[in-house]
């Protein structure tokens, strides 16, 4: 038999734990096959699975595909339909065992597409130490007139990070990710869009940003990621990962980030505020709902495996019960019920039970063929934004005539 070869989202935690399982999986079948698993950068990974047709041609065997890019994968024939080797060997507890949430964007044209692997909504994290610090809460309240606490809006998100903001310390109010990779920018600009109340869908359905709602999300996130007062200064070059870790290094007092961040502090042996963190809804406007963003990774086979079968035995194994918890020990984020309220995990992670606070509200993005090169354009918006003056409503109005050429 070949190599089997594995597509790997390039993080500590995925590598440490595929790397554990599948040595685990050769143990309990007596199996001597090698696994070659390469981790691949964001879109390094796209482009090797889907653009080149990695999947497609039985190059990868088994990839880490993200929901927003599992419609693409299908369309492209690239992944494998699931369902009949689910009907005849289910994985342990499926689909009770995980949330409504993680099962659904992989349920395409009643095909079912890849097996969850690792989520946790966008939140607001934050260093509870200081915002339960007696000093820093009786000083806030001098200044700003009101008790210290995570914002509830926007407003207050912006006053905090200044208050907070302490560069001589090597401590920023805040931390984003900037790098523009097509997803950090874009999805920060669809959670300012929904915590006003706004979408990116019109009533037809079609993907319409040209409206107020827009305006003002992209007018408030160009200003905080470019306020000096409130912002680390690394987060222009930072994607998720690099703005997750210095946060973990102790250098941001807030971040707007993945769930994965926070429980990532921890655990992983360079974390500064181990025992200092927590997580609540992301601030909103008055008036507005919190909303947070549910974009979660998959195990996906290719479609050219000539080792499917294996594949999927690897596939139920490593989205078992104790696989999935392990993952968690790691400093990934377990998918199942199970982990969100084993005991243990909670001791570790004493916030991990809010996972399905933060997934009541979480909302997806729109599955639809054009929505990668929706996302080209948007990243471009928003990059435009904070490197320019350039009105929000014209960079608005401009990528809407520009999302309006692809459709037609």
């Amino acid at each position: 038999m070949e190599k089997l070869r594995i597509a790997v989202r390039k993080f500590d935690p995925f590598e440490s734990t595929l790397k554990k399982l599948w040595d685990l999986f050769c143990l309990k079948n007596n199996i001597q096959i090698e696994a070659e698993m390469i981790p691949l950068e964001l879109h390094d990974l796209y482009e090797e699975t889907i653009t080149k047709e990695g999947l497609k041609k039985g190059k990868w065997d088994i990839a880490h595909i993200n929901t927003d890019w599992i419609f693409d994968a299908v369309n492209e024939k690239a992944v494998l339909d699931l369902t009949s080797l689910i009907n005849q060997n289910p994985p342990k507890d499926y689909p009770e065992g995980w949330h409504q949430s993680l099962l659904n964007l992989q349920q395409i044209n009643k095909g079912t597409y890849g097996l969850p692997f690792h989520d946790g909504p966008e939140c607001l994290i934050f260093r509870k130490d200081l915002f339960e610090n007696i000093i820093e809460k009786e000083n806030f309240k001098n200044q700003f007139g009101y008790e210290l606490h995570p914002p509830k809006t926007w407003e207050q998100f912006v006053q905090i990070a200044e208050f907070f903001n302490r560069p001589e310390e090597n401590l920023y109010g805040c931390v984003f990710a900037n790098y523009p990779d097509g997803h950090n920018m874009i999805f920060d600009f669809c959670l300012q869009l929904w915590t006003r109340g706004g979408s990116l869908l019109n009533d037809k359905n079609q993907i319409d940003i040209n409206h107020s709602a827009a305006i003002e999300a992209l007018d408030f996130y160009r200003n905080i990621v470019n306020n000096k007062k409130a912002i680390h200064p690394k987060s222009k070059s930072f994607g998720s990962v690099e703005a997750g870790l210095a946060f973990a290094e102790g250098e941001a007092a807030m971040a707007i980030n993945w769930f994965g961040f926070a429980s990532m502090c921890e655990v992983i042996p360079e974390s500064k505020v181990k025992g200092k963190v927590d997580i609540t809804e992301l601030p909103s406007n008055p008036n507005h709902k919190t909303a947070s963003l549910n974009v979660y990774w998959l195990y996906t086979i290719g479609i050219g495996s000539k080792q499917k079968e294996l594949a999927y035995d690897f596939l139920r194994f490593a989205t078992s019960p104790k696989s999935d918890k392990l993952l968690t020990n790691e400093g990934g984020i377990g998918c199942r019920k199970s982990t969100w309220n084993d005991i243990e995990i909670n001791k570790t992670i004493p916030f991990y039970h809010k996972l399905e606070m933060l997934h009541e509200n979480a909302l997806t993005l729109p599955q639809t063929p054009i929505w990668p090169k929706v996302t080209g354009l948007i990243d471009q918006m928003v990059l435009k934004a904070i490197e320019s003056d350039i009105p929000s409503e014209k960079l608005i109005a401009e990528t809407q005539n520009k999302i309006e050429n692809i459709t037609h």
